[in-house]
């Protein structure tokens, strides 16, 4: 059983963009199934759902929260636990970048603009003003700081090494089969 969320972080963007696309692909899709005319494409139709499948998958699904004992990195095709104690850094610019081990983890549900990009890797923070994504870099690394504290593991050590062995990776097997089906249904629709 997967343990409950104990801190859920906010996705920092995509969430309007994403949600306008979907109503618009179901409105497609709508149209298509209610054409009484049969001059509307199933090859529309098709490509409006794989569209929609690409629209749900990677700007609506991606999520970042923690467990007591994990953090949880939901991405467009599969969600990643990773063992707080076994984080060794953590950054975020575009996306967010969790290091473990040997292995490097991202999730763009967490990530700066741009702009914020530009200003945070030339210097330009500034105390006191910085913004949601900075702060969720520095609850993780404090949360992976508990972690450790409570295991009794040190930062960088063979033992923390040995914690990112823990990490689990689920593939998201109803966006991938949506996402294949629908390919193959809209590449069949335009050869039909």
């Amino acid at each position: 059983m997967a343990e409950e969320p104990v801190e859920r972080f906010l996705p920092t963007s995509g969430r309007v963009v994403g949600v306008v696309a979907l109503v618009l692909v179901a409105a497609v899709i709508l149209a298509g199934i209610f054409d009484h005319d049969e001059d509307f494409p199933v090859t529309m139709i098709a490509g409006a759902v794989v569209f929609g499948a690409l629209v749900w998958s990677s700007m609506l699904r991606p999520r970042v929260w923690a467990t007591e004992s994990d953090l949880v990195l939901r991405n467009m095709l599969d969600t990643v636990w990773i063992p707080l104690a076994a984080i060794e850094s953590v950054v975020v610019r575009q996306v967010l970048a969790v290091a473990a081990g040997d292995s490097r983890y991202v999730s763009p549900a967490i990530g700066l603009s741009w702009r914020q990009t530009y200003k945070a890797t030339h210097g330009a923070r500034k105390s006191g003003t910085e913004s949601y994504p900075v702060f969720v870099e520095e609850r993780i690394s404090q949360l992976a700081e508990d972690a450790r504290a409570r295991l009794g593991v040190r930062r960088y050590s063979d033992e923390q090494v040995a914690l990112a062995s823990g990490v689990r990776r689920e593939p998201a097997w109803v966006e991938i089969v949506v996402l294949a089906v629908s390919t193959v249904v809209f590449v069949g629709s335009i050869f039909i």
